[in-house]
C-alpha cells in the first residue's frame, strides 16, 4: 500500500525553474548565499495527490553582503553644507572563525557622555578644593 504525498515546488522571485521539488513533510535548508542582497519572494506551490494546487508567497530580505554602517547622516534627514561622515563596511566572513579586526564600527562620543564627564570632573574639583582648604569651615 503506497501513500501518495503532497508535493511542493519552491520558486525564487519570478524564476520559471523551481529551486526544489519536494514531497511533504520535509525539512529544507534554504541557502540564500547565492541570492543578491535585497527583497525577494519565495513562492511555494503545493500539488495534492488529487491534483489540486495551493500557492503561498513569502517576501523576505537578503543581506549576505558586507554590512554598511554610517554615522553623520540619518534616513530622510534635511542637510546643507559639508557633512563629516563616518562609514564602515564589514563582512561576516566564513562564520567558522571570528575576526575582531574591522568587525566593530568606531563611533564618536555622544553629547550626553561629554556632559556626564564634565559634571564628574566639576564635582571632583569642588570636592578636592573644599577638602584641602577646609572650606566652608
Amino acid at each position: 500500500m503506497t501513500h501518495d504525498r503532497t508535493k511542493v515546488l519552491l520558486f525564487i522571485d519570478e524564476d520559471l525553474q523551481p529551486i526544489a521539488n519536494l514531497e511533504t513533510p520535509i525539512v529544507f535548508d534554504f541557502d540564500t548565499s547565492k541570492l543578491t542582497d535585497g527583497e525577494h519572494t519565495l513562492k511555494i506551490i503545493s500539488k495534492s495527490p488529487t491534483g489540486r494546487e495551493g500557492i503561498r508567497k513569502i517576501k523576505f530580505f537578503v543581506r549576505n553582503g558586507p554590512s554598511i554602517s554610517i554615522e553623520g547622516l540619518s534616513e530622510n534627514e534635511v542637510v546643507d553644507g559639508s557633512l563629516p561622515l563616518m562609514i564602515n563596511a564589514y563582512d561576516k566572513g566564513n562564520q567558522k572563525s571570528f575576526v575582531i579586526t574591522g568587525s566593530e564600527t568606531p563611533q564618536t562620543i555622544p553629547v550626553w557622555m561629554w556632559i556626564l564627564i564634565i559634571l564628574i570632573v566639576g564635582w571632583s574639583a569642588y570636592y578636592l578644593v573644599t577638602y584641602f582648604t577646609g572650606f566652608p569651615y
